[in-house]
């Protein structure tokens, strides 16, 4: 283990997991695979958390993100290749109560054809999630309200001209990776939408049956890694509105070095504007295998230090005071999971008291505290 203005406060020995999110005193984790699906995690004293609940799913699929507000559990289904599922699974979402975090209730399920539902966000009435349909190419963004979690209403949908194939729509992109939304994040008005080698998009829906997109900006194929993460900056620094955009160190259109952040300015967004990067220094100096670089920031910001899953390199922390020379302030790096040559750092979040949480996609979860 190394590390640089982080201190340890806890472990849990668990699953790995996709995403790791709090809501007051317990952690909510999806898993990465089967038959693990959501864990709920007692948090209240942080240096010893402890699995209260634990709900399972179906053979070769996963529900590996997660999301809490007001006592209502939104999860994600997914389909994985590798073999069959029941023949009663579906991809899409599963609603739960969790009014009572130890004892959830599975309120119900919202159903797409296809693989299902990759990743989302939730505001507490509507979800803003990237799900297959049928009769377009790729995962797109759609809305969903959820005011009756046991009749889910569609409320939006948005996707990239061209994917809607059986609209008759041309496919422009021959030769290049398909389309796919790979999620939304909502400020305001305004869906910040990460999009997979097509970059990102920003979408005024002040008429949620009626996204309009506003501008979009793609950093791929000049770099080779796809966009992963589009996370708006909820007040101005130097005067400025920001925003994150953090590629993914997968999917590599050719070799490269590791993946890294952008710090984009979208104070006039009709123009985003890329203004500095967000990378370790030194680490782009060379190619480097697959998932050694960045993944996922934390999407709960609270100031201007950002806590980032970077992979291999566990946890780095990196500051945007001054957003055109981001400087990194932390890093937190645990030893490999047992039997693991690396770590493989997947989400990263911060709760109420300042404590960050980091989920290893094979395995642990750590709680670490700024020192």
């Amino acid at each position: 283990m190394s590390a640089h203005g982080i201190k340890p406060v806890g472990y849990l020995d668990c699953p790995g997991g996709g995403q790791v999110r709090v809501d007051g005193n317990f952690a909510y984790i999806g898993h990465m695979e089967w038959p693990h699906g959501t864990s709920i995690v007692d948090i209240s004293d942080p240096s010893k958390p402890a699995t209260v609940a634990e709900i399972a799913m179906p053979p070769h699929t996963h529900s590996h993100k997660v999301r809490v507000q007001d006592g209502l559990m939104v999860v994600n289904h997914e389909r994985l290749g590798g073999g069959p599922q029941p023949d009663d699974f579906s991809g899409g979402l599963g609603f739960w109560d969790v009014t009572d975090p130890k004892a959830p209730k599975h309120i119900g399920n919202w159903a797409t054809p296809g693989r299902g539902v990759h990743r989302f966000d939730f505001d507490g009435r509507h979800v803003y999630m990237s799900p297959t349909v049928d009769g377009y190419v790729g995962n797109i963004m759609m809305i969903l309200d959820v005011a009756d979690p046991l009749k889910p209403q569609e409320a939006g949908r948005w996707w990239i001209p061209g994917q809607w194939k059986v609209g008759g729509e041309a496919y422009p992109w021959e030769g290049l990776p398909a389309p796919r939304c790979h999620h939304p994040l909502r400020m305001g008005d305004r869906l910040y939408v990460s999009y997979w080698h097509h970059g990102f998009f920003i979408l005024d829906i002040s008429d949620m049956a009626k996204p309009v997109p506003v501008s979009g900006f793609a950093t791929s194929p000049a770099f080779p890694h796809p966009e992963h993460t589009a996370l708006p900056i909820p007040f101005p620094v130097q005067d400025r509105r920001l925003m994150i955009l953090a590629d993914e160190d997968v999917a590599k259109l050719r070799p490269h070095a590791p993946a890294f952040a952008w710090v984009v300015d979208i104070t006039v967004e009709q123009q985003p504007l890329p203004i500095a990067t967000i990378q370790p220094a030194g680490q782009g100096r060379a190619p480097a295998p697959s998932m050694t670089g960045c993944h996922q920031p934390s999407e709960v910001v609270t100031g201007t230090e950002i806590p980032f899953a970077w992979f291999a390199q566990g946890l780095r922390v990196f500051d945007i005071k001054d957003p055109y020379a981001p400087e990194e302030v932390a890093w937190f790096q645990p030893d490999p999971p047992p039997g693991e040559a690396r770590l493989s750092s997947n989400d990263v979040t911060i709760d109420d008291r300042g404590l960050i949480y980091l989920i290893d996609r094979v395995r642990g979860l750590h709680i670490v505290e700024r020192s």
